[in-house]
């Protein structure tokens, strides 16, 4: 990569787009693999990658000058590759300071395209920071990032907005075990338990009798400060993804085939007993209603530039909401891209949309 300081002249054409991978979430791993992908497909005629890294043990930040190929495989954090950066909270820099060998120089940004997944980095906090400093996010703001995170309040603003939701009971320490087993009771088994905030189905259990309850409220907690119990909707997963602001671009539906239990961590990225189908194996009719809840849910939260909605189908055809994710999976084989892909829109064409809806031509 050129050094940032010397090539600034050439790349004086060329918007500076900073793209943030890794950071102190559980679903690391992940957004090493989504942002190594977006970085892959950046057309570097029109943009100047700014690559950082968020350490995940310190949570420190870093330009990363190395070999892109070594972010999929966790080998980018090298003192020769790697130098401390930080948000300026300057905003007529609105950029980020470096910490060089001949003293602190700061870098302007035009967009910060956050590749991030999870906690510290889906839900706001990250977000939250730019727009402090004055930096054009790519993607979901500070406050649609947040609720999109929290399963409770993104239910709530649904439901407001008309889109069918499943009963949920809210959970916080210290809990009554005995009001947990008669809230669950009421919902019924099998029903699932999960962290409020937290992403790819980390700490989520499938519960099918009262001796599985307890113990998975208490994994649920291992990840978050409140947990929620669910009702399951009987059917199978929806998803649609979405582009734009004032107008909305709405990728085919897709859907998620499932041979025995849910959608958990391993199986979102491994498919070992399911399969994903896009177009969807749904009458067209109904696809078009899944697209227009789809995007009731996007207004409804608030969210801009791109995120995937999920929702459940019936078998007598009722649509419910399950979760809107505001960075979904960015490999040229997540969801995300297979929808927009299937509507035809290429990756490399789809990454360079989403940086224009912020920076322009």
């Amino acid at each position: 990569m050129e050094d940032i300081k010397k090539g600034e002249q050439e790349n004086e054409r060329k918007k500076r787009i900073a793209v943030l991978f890794g950071g102190c979430s559980t679903e690391y791993e992940v957004s090493l693999q989504s942002a190594y992908a977006v970085i892959e497909q950046m057309d570097t005629e029109r943009y100047e990658r700014i690559l950082i890294g968020i350490c995940r043990r310190t949570g420190q930040w870093y330009l990363y000058q190395g070999n892109i190929d070594s972010i999929p495989e966790d080998r980018w954090l090298d003192d020769r590759t790697c130098t401390p950066v930080w948000v300026s909270t300057d905003r007529t820099v609105h950029g980020v300071c470096c910490q060089g060998k001949n003293g602190t120089y700061t870098i302007p940004l035009d967009a910060a395209f956050p590749i991030l997944h999870g906690k510290n980095g889906e839900d706001g906090t990250v977000q939250g920071v730019l727009e402090l400093a004055g930096i054009p996010v790519i993607g979901c703001g500070m406050l649609s990032s947040a609720v999109g995170m929290d399963k409770e309040l993104s239910h709530r603003i649904a439901a407001a907005a008309g889109v069918p939701v499943a009963e949920t009971v809210t959970v916080a320490r210290p809990y009554d075990a005995h009001e947990i087993r008669k809230c669950a009771r009421r919902l019924g088994y099998p029903l699932f338990v999960k962290p409020v905030r937290a992403g790819s189905s980390f700490g989520i259990t499938r519960v099918c009798e009262e001796k599985g309850l307890i113990p998975a409220v208490e994994s649920a907690f291992e990840h978050d400060s409140e947990v929620i119990l669910e009702e399951q909707i009987r059917g199978f997963e929806v998803g649609c993804a979405v582009l734009g602001n004032k107008e909305l671009t709405i990728g085919e539906v897709d859907e998620i085939e499932l041979s025995e239990g849910f959608f958990n961590y391993e199986e979102k990225y491994t498919l070992k007993t399911s399969s994903i189908y896009v177009p969807a194996r749904i009458p067209h009719e109904k696809a078009d209603e899944v697209r227009h809840m789809a995007a009731v849910v996007y207004r409804a939260l608030k969210c801009r530039d791109f995120a995937r909605v999920d929702m459940f189908l019936t078998p007598e055809g009722k649509i419910y909401f399950n979760e809107v994710n505001t960075i979904p999976g960015f490999t040229a084989h997540s969801r995300y891209p297979g929808m927009m892909k299937a509507a035809g829109m290429t990756f490399e064409e789809l990454i360079d949309r989403l940086i224009r809806m912020e920076v322009g031509e």
